[in-house]
């Protein structure tokens, strides 16, 4: 989570799910009339069995307002911009029926390790975060309910990337040694004109005129972040489409050649995808560095507890040890080989070999920072037992090549988990009873297919 708390305070808003099966009016259900003074709260749209509410939808949109109150320019019409979250409202809401299908929860203590985490993103405690969400006008139970829908929208994410995505060596060493290959990373921004799944010549002809009607108005001066606000349909449009930075070899390979010829402010014009038309900003790049880490080469002794030997015993022989090795001055190797339990390291006189700093954990990475060579440290307790260290030495490696597979094999990873999750997702979409029941939040551009 690396939103600001603005921004989080806006996802509380902009995607809360209400009950399948809202009490739409609680007094007139129970016999009392309304006073002049309220109004309805009217189904804006049919979800499956379920429904969102007029008041569901205005709470997001002033939260969008609110993120965007220094610069209100950026938002479209309120027509538009009603759209938008209306959409994202029904898409969360999908995934999250979609997850109690399949079994999928989250449970509060989750729930609360979430709100540390946002709570620790943010520098405040989670009192402090409580505070400031009902300060802002929310309920921090609908915080605390958004947090937990995001979660069990992570957990289907995962479950059909999971399923979906396989990548095997041979598509790595492709990649690598594809003249198409490239090293370094871009900083891109979207905006995602979608296609429905299924969809007819008509509806393919509104896209395209949609993301022509985006490219004129960047062109006439439409600050990129703003157009996609209004025009994308992607899920971070109200985030500005910005993309982040990500390796040249994380984008579709479709758009790498496009992207190789940009400069930094550029924008392409409607690329046509698998999903539909993309119109790509180049924010910026960077080249990579050679990748230099410190590895160190050390001995261990470790002690363990057992049937045979109580946690006290242990220490006690770690520190007998100890003083045999610095005070009687005895042959490490040789202790190691007779009295240490760590089955990986004892026949070889207890040589761990050369290892990056983290490889053996936190406990042992600690220690080693704090070792001059040959040094050899006093017993320190890991959830293994009790460790005596000697540091033989230090090196620099260059992990460049290794650190350039694992980042390609994440690079395939998330590209198939993009489109995969984008798959479903249309899919979940196109298979759904999706009803806007108020004309002017329907999409022009979406074909009414019984659908929409």
């Amino acid at each position: 989570m690396k939103q600001p708390l603005a921004l989080f305070l806006l996802a509380i808003a902009a995607a809360t799910v209400a009950p399948a099966h809202a009490q739409l009016l609680p007094q007139a259900a129970a016999g009392t009339s309304t006073g002049a003074d309220q109004s309805l709260d009217r189904i804006v749209a049919v979800v499956d069995d379920g429904v969102i509410l007029q008041s569901e939808l205005d709470d997001a949109v002033r939260a969008v307002q609110q993120q965007y109150a220094n610069n209100p320019n950026q938002l479209p019409p309120l027509n538009v911009l009603q759209r938008q979250v209306l959409d994202r409202l029904i898409l969360m809401r999908l995934q999250v029926n979609k997850a109690d299908e399949q079994g999928i929860r989250v449970s509060d203590a989750d729930v609360d390790q979430a709100v540390a985490g946002v709570a620790q993103q943010n520098r405040m405690t989670p009192d402090q975060l409580r505070a400031a969400v009902e300060q802002s006008g929310a309920s921090f139970a609908a915080f605390r309910q958004q947090l937990s829908e995001q979660l069990i929208a992570q957990r289907l994410h995962d479950s059909v990337v999971r399923d979906s995505v396989q990548i095997t060596d041979s598509e790595i060493n492709n990649l690598l040694s594809s003249p198409s290959y490239k090293a370094g990373e871009v900083h891109l921004a979207h905006i995602q004109i979608t296609i429905p799944a299924g969809a007819s010549p008509a509806d393919i002809q509104a896209a395209q005129a949609k993301a022509s009607e985006a490219i004129k108005a960047i062109q006439g001066g439409m600050d990129f972040n703003a157009a996609a606000i209004r025009y994308s349909d992607a899920q971070d449009a109200l985030d500005g489409g910005d993309l982040g930075w990500r390796r040249i070899d994380e984008v579709p390979p479709a758009f790498t050649d496009t992207i190789a010829a940009m400069k930094p402010g550029d924008v392409t014009p409607a690329l046509r995808g698998p999903t539909g038309f993309t119109i790509l900003k180049l924010v910026g790049q960077r080249q990579p560095e050679r990748q230099m880490i410190t590895e160190y080469h050390a001995r261990q002794i470790l002690i363990s507890p057992s049937e045979l030997m109580t946690a006290d015993q242990a220490r006690q022989k770690a520190q007998e040890l100890y003083d045999r090795i610095v005070n009687k001055h005895e042959d490490f190797a040789k202790l190691a080989k007779e009295n240490s339990k760590d089955d990986t390291t004892a026949n070889a006189g207890g040589d761990m070999g050369w290892f990056a700093q983290q490889a053996w954990g936190g406990t042992i990475a600690q220690q080693l920072a704090a070792l001059k060579p040959n040094q050899v440290s006093q017993p320190f307790q890991s959830e293994a037992g009790w460790h005596i260290l000697q540091l033989l030495g230090t090196r620099q490696a260059d992990r460049t090549d290794e650190i350039a597979r694992n980042q390609a094999r994440q690079a395939i990873g998330n590209r198939k988990a993009e489109q995969a999750y984008d798959d479903f997702l249309r899919q979940l979409k196109a298979s759904a009873y999706i009803k806007v029941m108020v004309p002017e939040l329907q999409d022009p551009s979406q074909s009414t297919n019984g659908n929409a």
